[in-house]
């Protein structure tokens, strides 16, 4: 009877258990969206994770969407980027990178030369963008033109190289949370009429010449891919999320990459079942998924134990209570309890509320 503890062998890597660290923006890049010594710290304080997958970073000047996040395209940041790999493997750690691009979650004031952020379609998200001076409303978006796109794919492959001269074990494609592979997947943000939208295969296309782009690079045994088909998250969905999220599986799945994160809708804070065993969409994307799957949705240890037991899952994938706990898996296995965690600080600041969570050993 397997658990979140249970040994786990997959592609060349070899887990003693099931715990990952989810992505997490943290908005404590420099000046340049440079990683630094403080992010190493915080990084390497976490290595013992099954393996830890980055905050999103950006992969060009045009995908921020918020300040001080990390990007992958300049060798400042590869640099920067390096000093976190090497702290994280000198504590015996693995780290993945999360390759983003936000679309049309962004503003002007974040956008090279004041531009319009880009998108699929010309359509404005409701709510407000995080600038250097406060919350502004969004912006409606430019329209990418088709001509554009494999410029984009390049760039992902550029990263993905970028990725790998910094010392990173891996990458995941962010394809969630409504930002740019997400908009270019569900209807309600892409409503092009070229060869990107339309049928769900055309609004999948995009997505998926990323991946395999970024498979070009570092293989499908060492490529990951998010999506979060239960999540309105800016201001997305899509009219049949059964169709459209069962096909990007079966696509992804034939590239055999080496997993899927799922993340679920707003964790498991109602009742005490966990959304795997109720969502019928869910169990359905696991049957069509044949390699390691991650769920991530506000879990504790008794609710892991049991979505990994029911064969839903393979791993689990903890956020603000990895942030809180630089020691969660220890705590998990032990039943120790909890640091809680500081909002206050969690997007932008120092150390406080990053790097200063105390261990249980402390």
């Amino acid at each position: 009877m397997a658990d979140l503890f249970s040994p786990l062998d997959v592609g060349s890597f070899e887990f003693s258990h099931r715990v990952v660290m989810a992505p997490m923006t943290r908005n404590r890049a420099e000046t340049g969206n440079v990683p630094h010594t403080l992010n190493a710290t915080y990084y390497q304080q976490r290595s013992d994770a099954a393996f830890i997958i980055t905050e999103a970073t950006q992969m060009c000047p045009e995908g921020q969407g918020y300040p001080g996040t990390p990007g992958i395209h300049s060798k400042e940041q590869i640099d920067g980027w390096r000093e976190v790999t090497d702290a994280v493997h000198e504590a015996g750690g693995r780290i993945f990178l999360q390759i983003w691009h936000v679309g049309r979650i962004s503003h002007p004031d974040l956008q090279p030369d004041g531009k319009d952020p880009v998108a699929p379609s010309a359509i404005q998200p409701t709510g407000e963008a995080m600038t250097f001076s406060g919350m502004k409303p969004f912006v409606t978006p430019r329209a990418l033109d088709e001509e554009e796109i494999p410029g984009l794919i390049e760039q992902y492959r550029q990263s993905a190289k970028n990725a790998d001269m910094a010392g990173f074990d891996g990458v995941e494609v962010h394809g969630a949370n409504g930002y740019l592979l997400d908009q270019f997947t569900r209807d309600s943000t892409n409503t092009r009429t070229d060869s990107y939208g339309g049928s769900v295969e055309n609004r999948c296309r995009f997505p998926l010449e990323v991946t395999d782009a970024v498979v070009e690079i570092w293989g499908k045994e060492r490529v990951g891919y998010r999506i979060s088909p239960f999540q309105p998250y800016n201001d997305i969905s899509d009219s049949d999320p059964v169709s459209t999220f069962s096909y990007l599986t079966e696509e992804l799945a034939k590239r055999d990459l080496l997993y899927l994160h799922l993340v679920e809708l707003g964790g498991n804070e109602d009742g005490d079942d966990f959304m795997a065993a109720r969502n019928p969409l869910f169990a359905k994307l696991r049957d069509l998924w044949p390699n390691t799957l991650i769920t991530n949705g506000g879990y504790d240890r008794e609710k892991a134990d049991a979505v990994i037991n029911a064969g839903l899952a393979d791993m689990v994938a903890f956020g603000a209570l990895y942030l809180s706990n630089p020691d969660l898996p220890e705590r998990l296995l032990s039943g120790a309890g909890f640091n809680e965690a500081q909002r206050a600080t969690f997007y932008g600041g120092g150390a406080e509320g990053y790097t200063d969570y105390p261990f249980l050993k402390s």
